[in-house]
C-alpha cells in the first residue's frame, strides 16, 4: 500500500471553502492534487445521496467544506450539511467501514493556508485507512475474473 494515492472528493460551499481553495492556488499553497473540489452553491445542498455516490464511484475519502458554524451565507445551509455528514458517518459504521473516511470542515474564504492543511492532514489520514471497501471489493472481483 506505499503506492496507495488516496481519491479524495471534497464538496466545496462557493462562499467560502471553494474560494479558499482558490486562494491557497493563488498564494502557490501546496496540496495534494488527488483532492477533487466539487463547488457546491452551499454545502446545506450536499445530500447523502451525493456523498453515498462520491463512494460508489471511487473515492477513498470525502469532505465537506463550508462556511464558518453561524456564518454561513445561506442562514443554516453548513448545519444541515453537518447532520447529513453525521448521518452518513452512521451509515458507513454500519456497513463496517471507518467513520473518519468521511468529515465536515467549516473555513472562512480567507483561509487558504487552512484549506491546504486540511486537504494535507484529510490526505494522509486516508492513505493511512488504505483504500475504500469498494475499490477491494472491485479489485477482488478482477482477481476472481481473470483466474
Amino acid at each position: 500500500m506505499e503506492n496507495f494515492e488516496p481519491e479524495i472528493v471534497a464538496f466545496c460551499c462557493h462562499y467560502c471553502a471553494y474560494t479558499a481553495a482558490d486562494m491557497a492556488g493563488s498564494k502557490h499553497i501546496y496540496y495534494p492534487a488527488n483532492v477533487k473540489i466539487i463547488r457546491v452553491p452551499c454545502t446545506g445542498k450536499v445530500d447523502t445521496i451525493h456523498i453515498m455516490k462520491a463512494f460508489e464511484k471511487g473515492a477513498d475519502g470525502v469532505y465537506v467544506a463550508g462556511c464558518l458554524e453561524g456564518d454561513c451565507h445561506f442562514k443554516n445551509g453548513n448545519t444541515r450539511a453537518k447532520y447529513r455528514v453525521e448521518q452518513v458517518q452512521n451509515i458507513l459504521k454500519d456497513l463496517g467501514w471507518e467513520i473518519e473516511r468521511l468529515e465536515m470542515i467549516n473555513m472562512s474564504a480567507g483561509m487558504g493556508e487552512r484549506f491546504a492543511s486540511t486537504a494535507l492532514e484529510f490526505t494522509k489520514k486516508i492513505k493511512q485507512l488504505g483504500p475504500s471497501p469498494i475499490k477491494i471489493i472491485n479489485t477482488e472481483k478482477h482477481q476472481q475474473v481473470a483466474d
